[in-house]
């Protein structure tokens, strides 16, 4: 990524028109051929830009140009479009290019497997005393059940953990539970259906298939939340 700080100004020309008059700007230049003319304000949001792909060509500037005080012109054009931005430099403060690597992505709190990890190392706390792990990910013909357990009374719990649970979740669960009641070393097995946030169809579809519903607080899991900070 180039980061570049300059006095200029910036033009637009496509299906829309756009001018941003002498500033000092962020240029940003990234490794995917995008161009983006930040501001120190707005957040993170730019004044103007250009999606890829596009193409980056500079520019001695004409005479008149350069009595105004342009000491060089970018000229970024979309290969589809056409569209253009005109980015006319007066000086430039800092230059710098940085090698970012490869880019790991997003990795949001609360994900599925995090919550399914939290859950089953506290399985008493979370399902109740005498709950006990028999394996996380257990393998079916239909794909693997989140969290196998037993109860206080040694039956078996098949647990089916989401971040917001819908129906979906719930017909998932369903067809899990059919599967591992045919097994007698298993039999009988009811459900939990377990997320951060139940949406009320959902619930209403466990209830009526004798599914447990249960909301999951990713803060107490993680040990985050303090109860005496409550003000309720």
């Amino acid at each position: 990524m180039r980061l570049v700080i300059a006095r200029c100004s910036v033009d637009y020309a496509g299906r829309l028109s756009a001018h941003l008059p002498l500033a000092t700007r962020l240029l940003l230049l990234k490794g995917d051929g995008s161009v983006l003319v930040h501001s120190d304000s707005l957040s993170y949001k730019p004044l103007n830009w250009m999606s890829p792909p596009c193409t980056l060509t500079v520019l001695e500037p004409d005479d008149d140009e350069r009595e105004t005080g342009v000491s060089e012109i970018w000229k970024v054009m979309h290969v589809k479009t056409a569209d253009l931005l005109v980015i006319s430099v007066h000086e430039i403060l800092h230059d710098s290019v940085h090698e970012l690597g490869i880019d790991p992505g997003l990795q949001k709190d609360g994900a599925e497997s995090e919550l399914q990890r939290l859950v089953a190392e506290q399985l008493e706390e979370v399902l109740g005393a005498g709950h006990r792990l028999i394996r996380r990910e257990y393998p079916t013909a239909i794909g693997p059940v989140d969290i196998l357990a037993t109860d206080a009374q040694g039956h078996t719990v098949a647990i089916e953990i989401k971040r917001r649970g819908d129906i979906d979740g719930v017909e998932q669960l369903t067809r899990y539970l059919e599967l591992l009641g045919r097994d007698p070393l298993l039999a009988p097995v009811t459900g939990i259906f377990a997320a951060q946030e139940i949406k009320p169809q959902a619930r209403t579809l466990a209830t009526d298939r004798g599914i447990r519903c249960l909301t999951l607080d990713y803060d107490a899991l993680r040990g985050l939340d303090d109860p005496h900070l409550r003000l309720f």
